[in-house]
């Protein structure tokens, strides 16, 4: 969906996935101190909102989800996510229940098939599921914020600040009150800062929880009774998913970042070196210069210098090998 806020003044569109929102007002550094400074916020209002009612909500999400949720506090934010028969990792849910629905956003363009995976299980549940994303939008306030949260705004509080669903007719009268407006590139800049996976960035096809650093924050390990379960219990017992996330620092001379699926070689070996990983998100931060994410196999040694197409890079450890 195009948000309104894409006429702001400066306002550059995103594309792929992200199309639909800015990709930044033509400051980028300066909405991303903004964000790290705790003021202004994020339009994320093309990401999908899917929300369950009925009085089995929770009890039956707890079925479904890797995350405990069958006796989430109201107001209490988690995330979880939903694997294959194979623990592969197919939809992330950010949450949050207000007393009376479950409220998620998901990657833009997943509801769909999210919606029809949730229908299909539904059984003899009381349960209602409906995507609401024509009529709420996500709107990201970073943590330290003080803007003010409208009463009709459902709350989503994190370490990183909070997600608003916000009624869709609001956005643009809202974005006057919540301070100077910061793009997907800032948000998404502060991510890779921070380690946090995102689906269809960090994952492929054959993605499992543990490569990811997911396991805690949205995998809880002492419940059970949800597809994917018996991946999650191996690799948990024996240690040794077959990829791990790092955190990269590029080489600052290279004019253009490497684009998402950029191979990644062993710096000794060259760019015509085996395959042994490959860039999942790269940004420009503002205090760390170039950066990124990337998947890389569980056996590289953690102090292997390594080249992502031509660009050297210097990894830090986010998941243990």
């Amino acid at each position: 969906m195009k948000s309104p806020l894409l006429t702001l003044p400066g306002a550059v569109p995103a594309e792929g996935v992200d199309e639909g929102v800015a990709a930044h007002y033509g400051e980028l550094f300066r909405e991303q101190r903004a964000l790290a400074d705790g003021t202004g916020f994020v339009d994320l209002s093309h990401r999908g909102v899917v929300a369950v009612t009925g009085q089995d909500r929770l009890s039956w999400l707890h079925l479904l989800l890797t995350q405990h949720v069958s006796d989430l506090p109201v107001g209490e934010s988690t995330e979880a996510l939903i694997l294959s028969a194979h623990g592969h990792i197919e939809h992330a849910l950010y949450l949050v229940d207000d007393g009376t629905t479950v409220w998620a956003h998901v990657e833009p363009g997943t509801q769909d098939a999210l919606i029809a995976y949730l229908e299909s299980m539904k059984f003899f549940y009381q349960v209602e599921v409906a995507d609401r994303t024509a009529e709420f939008a996500v709107v990201h306030l970073p943590a330290g914020s003080i803007a003010e949260v409208p009463e009709s705004a459902v709350v989503r509080e994190t370490a990183y600040g909070r997600d608003l669903f916000l009624p869709r007719a609001e956005l643009e009268s809202y974005a006057g009150k919540a301070g100077p407006a910061a793009g997907l590139l800032a948000y998404e800049a502060l991510r890779v800062e921070h380690h946090r996976p995102r689906l269809g960035f960090e994952t492929d096809h054959r993605t499992i929880p543990h490569e990811l650093g997911w396991i805690g924050t949205a995998v809880h390990l002492q419940k059970g009774c949800y597809r994917g379960q018996e991946t999650v219990a191996r690799v948990q017992n024996l240690g040794k998913p077959p990829r791990r996330l790092v955190f990269l620092h590029l080489d600052g001379s290279e004019v253009h970042l490497p684009a998402h699926g950029t191979e990644i070689q062993l710096a000794d070996e060259g760019p015509e070196g085996r395959r042994i990983g490959f860039i999942t998100t790269s940004v420009r931060h503002h205090e760390l210069g170039p950066v990124a994410l990337a998947l890389v196999k569980r056996n590289v040694p953690v102090d292997a210098r390594l080249l992502a197409g031509e660009t050297a890079a210097a990894q830090e450890v986010v998941v243990e090998p």
